[in-house]
């Protein structure tokens, strides 16, 4: 029990929060609740953990608001600018790390950006497939794909194990 302690606490939350209503009903049944659904539908224990880099995680955090805010303001002039005949663009881009754990938190990431979304994601072949708004010529495209690749590696600077670190920068040093 005491592992699930953390989720059961965090869906009683979302319970009472659902709710709308913080009675020592609404807390109760969301423990009942809570309890039973850990109880019935165990997790498997997480294989390995992150890293915790308290400054690397906080600049991530600075970058992906700099990031949503610059896109928001670049979707923006692009449909005003272009209106319907907006393009986009869908790119292979390596993808440089191998924890599923960490390539979910990078899909997140660049999804959570505006006008950028993770489509397809290849481990058999270290790729994966992401759509960009705005890209009308290669230079451009390029330039989208840099961007992904420098969140990849904000990412794993924060998050990534150190051996992770250093085989992704051995394939972007190959690739460059």
């Amino acid at each position: 029990m005491r592992g699930r302690l953390p989720a059961v606490l965090w869906l009683t939350c979302v319970w009472v929060l659902l709710w709308g209503t913080f009675t020592p009903a609404s807390i109760v049944g969301g423990l009942v609740v809570a309890v039973l659904v850990t109880a019935l539908f165990r997790l498997p224990p997480a294989t390995d953990r992150l890293p915790v880099r308290p400054l690397r995680i906080c600049g991530l955090v600075l970058f992906l608001l700099w990031d949503i805010a610059v896109s928001g303001v670049e979707v923006s002039w692009e449909v005003l600018r272009h209106g319907p005949r907006a393009r986009g663009a869908i790119m292979a881009v390596p993808l440089i790390a191998s924890s599923d754990q960490v390539v979910t938190i990078m899909a997140s990431a660049l999804s959570l950006s505006p006008g950028t979304m993770a489509l397809q994601i290849d481990h058999d072949h270290d790729v994966w497939y992401v759509y960009a708004l705005g890209p009308r010529d290669d230079a451009d495209v390029d330039r989208a794909r840099r961007r992904v690749v420098d969140m990849q590696r904000r990412v794993l600077s924060a998050l990534g194990s150190p051996d992770e670190q250093a085989e992704a920068e051995r394939l972007l040093g190959r690739m460059s």
